[in-house]
């Protein structure tokens, strides 16, 4: 018996319910998952933003399991970290079997969200995996020489000023940077390995980086199934009333006004919000999407 027979075995029986339906709750995780909201994104993650639909979503009546819908190319290692354990706690709590069901993407922090799952599923055609770390940057030194432009910055200790994108690049930098992605890396590996266990296979491709699809992802033990998150519930539970638990917004944006907008609005301040919707825009390309 998995443990999500076992959950679901110490679950109230339908016939029991006084004619309540049964309750599966949905929170999606859709977007680049990221610290920061930006109002040109296509969408982001992170605890702050998916704390309230993850509270609401364990706090349901007649509560019988909590589905995870995710699409993401990934992001920030900490936050996928956070939510993660915010998720197992949760299910502790409420004793609920948790469902995650990938949908076009679950690559990189997006599979890391999948794992807090007791069982993960996804479509034979969805990508999933890219159990890695990267990092990316622009060098511009070359551009500010050409404008005319001196660089000039002043710190106290050594390391304050590491890869610094307007001056070239430095190698004891870059070993540096590589030293902090490995131990994100194992940190991200032996997740996977706490929460699929026996289930991986032998293959040394595994934790590459690498992207599959979800037939290969299955047979590489990293799913339990093929299905959509409707398939699955259906059979699953049957019974159950499928309800999506939406994130509190705040009260601005309820009104129609976006972060970061207004008259207020600093040049500056919209132009880094550009440059990180185009950065997120990257993210989804590496994968076709």
């Amino acid at each position: 018996m998995n443990v999500t027979e076992k959950l679901t075995a110490r679950l109230p029986k339908i016939g029991d319910r006084g004619g309540n339906a049964p309750v599966v709750a949905v929170v999606k995780l859709h977007g680049m998952i990221t610290p920061t909201q930006s109002p040109l994104a296509r969408g982001v993650v992170n605890l702050a933003a998916v704390e309230t639909a993850l509270t609401s979503a364990f706090d349901r009546d007649r509560l019988v399991a909590v589905a995870l819908s995710i699409n993401s190319p990934g992001g920030a290692a900490t936050q996928s970290a956070m939510i993660a354990e915010r998720i197992r706690q949760l299910a502790g709590k409420r004793q609920v079997p948790v469902l995650a069901f990938c949908e076009d993407l679950a690559a990189s922090g997006g599979y890391y969200l999948a794992c807090a799952a007791d069982e993960i599923y996804a479509h034979r055609s969805s990508m999933v995996g890219s159990i890695g770390v990267i990092s990316s940057s622009f060098g511009l030194s070359g551009l500010i020489d050409r404008l005319g432009v001196e660089r000039r910055v002043y710190t106290a200790g050594e390391h304050k000023h590491r890869l610094d994108p307007f001056q070239p690049e430095k190698a004891e930098d870059v070993a540096w940077l590589e030293g902090m992605q490995s131990q994100v890396h194992e940190v991200f590996v032996d997740w996977v390995r706490e929460r699929r266990g026996d289930q991986l296979a032998a293959d040394e491709q595994l934790f590459t980086g690498e992207v599959w699809t979800g037939a290969r992802a299955l047979e590489l033990g990293l799913l339990d199934g093929l299905g959509t998150l409707r398939e699955v519930v259906a059979t699953r539970f049957p019974e159950a009333e499928v309800v999506t638990a939406e994130p509190k917004r705040p009260l601005l944006a309820k009104l129609g006004f976006a972060p970061g907008g207004g008259m207020g609005t600093f040049a500056g301040e919209r132009l880094g919000a550009a440059i990180t919707a185009l950065e997120q825009r990257a993210a989804w390309s590496r994968f076709g999407l």
